[in-house]
């Protein structure tokens, strides 16, 4: 199986603050892999540094020992088996998220259906998305809610954990009205002590949940016997047994997990615990979105999935990924629905 790989950078049109970093770049590596009859099919691995703690370079060199086992697979391996020969070469999830995203994509593809219909039988048509404000000035953050609720969304994530927290939720709350729900994202920065206060001076503007308020399981245990919010998990996800941890909500990601097939195992594994969860990326590119979503549409989440962020990339308007009225409409091509240069 032919392969390569390009480096791609997308800058974005304004940085996203977060107590975590602020990100005014994307670099991500994109997979392509020839199956038989001229097939194309499409991975995307996107780590990113701050928030995972794995480097491009170091993806880099685990994508191409990869691709060093894929390329000497023998004929007739199934799709699973592949994987597991990648997996044996370097086990990266970063990496083999791109890999296995390209073989769904194939699939799909060879089947002549959308990638949700092999995941699910009956997937979601659109996907409910949240809104994303970073941690700018609070008349900044009531302008963009603002324009975020008037082109249709009716969730909106504020990342919170550094100054001015409260200003700017009271200031977010003020400009969208009680009906639209606001979620939380503090990236990990608070003590228990601290996100148990914060939470309670949050409690009258209205919060949907707190995701990853602080850094361990351990601590989200203790806070949870401090507080009444819903507690969600994101970057901690990747801690021993923290997808049974006790968590309210888990957020999936596909680059996190190591692709589609994981990802689905994950969820099957929090839905077994009694947690909700939801899709999100980290400022993914086109493809990453597009797998992202074909998931999201597989599980049906109740909840608005983290999915709108490339239009935040300068250029990118999303094009068949766009949001709309709150919602992504899954592409109804063959495999992913679309190429990196559909948005």
């Amino acid at each position: 199986m032919k392969a390569t790989v390009e480096q791609i950078s997308l800058p974005l049109s304004a940085p996203l603050v977060s107590s975590a970093a602020t990100v005014d770049h994307r670099e991500l590596l994109l997979l392509c892999l020839e199956g038989e009859h001229g097939m194309i099919g499409w991975g995307e691995a996107a780590p990113l540094e701050p928030f995972d703690g794995v480097s491009l370079e170091r993806c880099e060199t685990a994508l191409e020992t990869q691709l060093g086992a894929l390329r000497g697979a023998p004929d007739g391996v199934t799709g699973s088996e592949l994987l597991e020969l990648c997996r044996a070469a370097d086990p990266l999830p970063q990496a083999l998220a791109a890999v296995d995203i390209a073989l769904w994509d194939l699939a799909g593809q060879r089947e002549g259906r959308p990638l949700a219909e092999l995941l699910a039988t009956k997937p979601l048509a659109r996907v409910a998305v949240n809104a994303v404000i970073g941690a700018d000035p609070p008349a900044v953050c009531a302008d963009q809610a603002r324009v975020a609720v008037a082109a249709g969304y009716r969730t909106i994530k504020v990342k919170v954990g550094t100054d001015a927290d409260v200003e700017r939720l009271k200031a977010i709350r003020a400009a969208v009205g009680s009906e639209v729900k606001i979620r939380i994202d503090a990236n990990g920065a608070w003590t228990v002590a601290q996100a148990a206060a914060q939470l309670e001076a949050f409690a009258p503007i209205g919060i949907e949940f707190a995701e990853q308020p602080v850094s361990t399981i351990d601590e989200l245990r203790q806070l949870s016997q401090l507080t009444t919010t819903p507690l969600a998990i994101d970057e901690s996800v990747a801690q021993e047994g923290a997808l049974a941890s006790g968590a309210d909500l888990v957020c999936l990601k596909v680059g996190r997990a190591g692709g589609i097939s994981p990802l689905l195992a994950q969820a099957a594994l929090v839905r077994s615990s009694g947690a909700e969860l939801f899709v999100a990326s980290m400022l993914d590119g086109p493809i990453g979105i597009a797998a992202a979503l074909h998931c999201a549409a597989a599980l049906r989440p109740e909840r608005a999935c983290g999915l709108a962020t490339l239009d935040r990339f300068d250029g990118l308007d999303g094009g068949l990924l766009a949001p709309v009225g709150g919602e992504i409409i899954v592409p109804l091509g063959a495999g992913l629905g679309v190429g990196p240069t559909e948005a």
